[in-house]
């Protein structure tokens, strides 16, 4: 039988440039601002992506095996956490209760890079809430949502972030919540 394509990249495998999470996982922020064919690798979803239209989509493989093995999800955790970094936000969880927060240490210099209407990281952050619901990881795509929707938009987005944005972020679940 051969293993789901996503499966085998969060256990070590390579994508289809043959980099693997672990290598991704350490590029230094100017490189994850730059390269644009990684992301569907590292949060793929059930919709082909127009940039990277080889990558793999999640199907019912992928969600069976991120549902039988903790270390993937943990995987993707790792993924989040990195990508959170980026962005200049930061993952909590306690008790169950999972919040995604601004780093303080980290957000204004990082924001400068992506806060600004029409960026394409925008559409990025859509891609990781979709991915996180997608394979297992609900609390943690929702503390997001609610992240980007209260603390970045309602609190920091006048005119870095359109309506338009926000409102595909506060849409991003529906699918997975009925």
């Amino acid at each position: 039988m051969i293993e789901d394509r996503i499966a085998s990249f969060y256990s070590g495998g390579a994508d289809d440039r043959g980099r693997t999470l672990e290598h991704i996982l350490g590029w230094p922020d100017e490189e994850l601002e730059a390269v644009h064919d990684y992301i569907q690798w590292m949060f793929p979803t059930v919709a082909r992506s127009a940039v990277n239209p080889s990558a793999p989509l999640v199907t019912g493989a992928t969600v069976t095996a991120f549902e039988a093995r903790p270390e993937l999800r943990d995987g993707l955790r790792r993924s989040l956490d990195r990508m959170l970094s980026f962005y200049g936000l930061r993952r909590t969880a306690d008790s169950g209760t999972v919040r995604i927060d601004i780093d303080p240490s980290r957000f204004r210099d990082r924001a400068r890079v992506w806060l600004r209407p029409g960026n394409h990281n925008h559409l990025r952050l859509t891609r990781i809430m979709q991915s996180l619901a997608a394979l297992g990881l609900m609390p943690e795509a929702e503390a997001l949502q609610r992240s980007l929707v209260t603390h970045v938009y309602e609190r920091l987005g006048a005119g870095r972030i359109t309506r338009d944005t926000c409102e595909y972020w506060m849409d991003a679940l529906r699918s997975f919540r009925q």
